[in-house]
């Protein structure tokens, strides 16, 4: 079953809100090894998702070179 791209930015922002959310409560008991750890591993989960939703937008660049292609085909 193939995701559409709105469904993945959903999902993204998902996994962001929750994965900051954890890392914000956990900053509150750094001094538990358990909550370093989950501490830890959230806030790189929340790099990962902002780099995946980051991914999942064209870039500038890219939408200028689609417009000229489009422009090209239709004269």
């Amino acid at each position: 079953m193939k995701f559409d791209k709105e469904l993945q930015r959903e999902a993204a922002k998902i996994g962001m809100t929750a994965t900051l959310g954890v890392t914000v409560v956990t900053s509150l008991f750094m001094k538990n090894s358990a909550a370093k750890k989950a501490h830890i591993i959230a806030g790189s989960a929340f790099c990962g998702f902002a780099l995946w939703h980051t991914f999942l937008y064209d870039s500038k660049s890219k939408k200028a070179i689609k417009s000229v292609e489009v422009e090209n085909k239709e004269n």
